[in-house]
């Protein structure tokens, strides 16, 4: 299907491209750490065919600009803010804002904060034990190895941070082709920042008790500890959620099983209020 790129302006002048295709009421799909443009595209493609999709590349990321200085989830709220608001202007109609891993957050994040003109909320699996002075740590460990280059260094302080079992990472390794360098160096970089925002960052479940907007929380049955124990709670959190948990997926599932994904998404925005 085809698709276009556009530019967004943040509160701060930040430049964020957004790759747009579809036609129909608007969704935002915010990716997670390590991502960009390219995160959501398996399942953009299914969704596309009667919804406009918007895909940004969150700051730190390229094409959009990486800022100087420390992000925070400030930063990215107002930028996701900005997002809505241009996916909203074409129809006037809110949107239906999704999140995956760090992209969860933040959309937890930006519906807590403005949600003004989101019509629904669904969010994958966001890392909410992984924030706070506990990773403090891990930056400065994944900082001091993206200065000298060291990619192995800044693998072991990730996993640390997500705690992915070792045989999970060296059965990803094994699979894993020689990656692209720019991309390679983008998804370093922008780590580096959500680095940044998850060490200024809570672990408190229980500020996103006052979300109010249809909320679906989403996770593979598969997926590592502590991600099952942690969305457990915040399905007890977030009132009238509703909690749909796959079985024999895991953390990966929006490029596994894209099709799942979709479907489930789909139902669930038909099902939300017009706004």
């Amino acid at each position: 299907m085809n698709s276009h790129d556009q530019s967004v302006e943040s509160a701060d002048g930040t430049r964020l491209v957004v790759r747009r295709l579809g036609v129909g009421d608007p969704v935002v799909l915010v990716h997670g750490s390590g991502g960009g443009l390219h995160s959501w595209a398996a399942v953009a493609e299914h969704l596309a065919h009667d919804h406009e999709i918007w895909l940004p590349a969150r700051r730190g990321y390229g094409p959009s600009d990486v800022p100087a200085g420390t992000k925070s989830f400030r930063d990215e709220t107002a930028d996701l803010v900005a997002v809505i608001e241009a996916a909203r202007r074409p129809s006037g109609r809110p949107v239906h804002l999704v999140g995956a891993s760090y992209g969860a957050t933040l959309a937890l994040h930006t519906a807590l904060a403005d949600p003004r003109d989101v019509r629904s909320l669904a969010i994958f699996e966001p890392p909410l034990f992984a924030a706070g002075a506990e990773i403090a740590p891990m930056l400065d460990r994944y900082r001091a190895a993206f200065q000298r280059d060291d990619t192995a260094a800044m693998a072991a302080a990730l996993n640390d941070v997500t705690r992915v079992p070792a045989e999970i990472v060296a059965a990803i390794a094994a699979g894993d082709r020689m990656p692209d360098p720019v991309e390679a160096r983008r998804s370093a970089v922008g780590w580096l920042h959500d680095l940044e925002a998850l060490a200024q960052d809570s672990t408190d479940i229980a500020r996103w008790s006052s979300i109010a907007v249809p909320t679906l929380l989403l996770a593979g049955a598969d997926t590592w500890e502590p991600m099952p124990t942690t969305m457990n709670v915040l399905a007890t959190t977030i009132p009238a959620a509703r909690y749909v948990v796959w079985p024999g997926q895991s953390h990966f599932v929006t490029m596994t099983a894209p099709t799942l994904v979709a479907d489930a998404l789909r139902q669930f925005f038909a099902e939300a209020p017009a706004g």
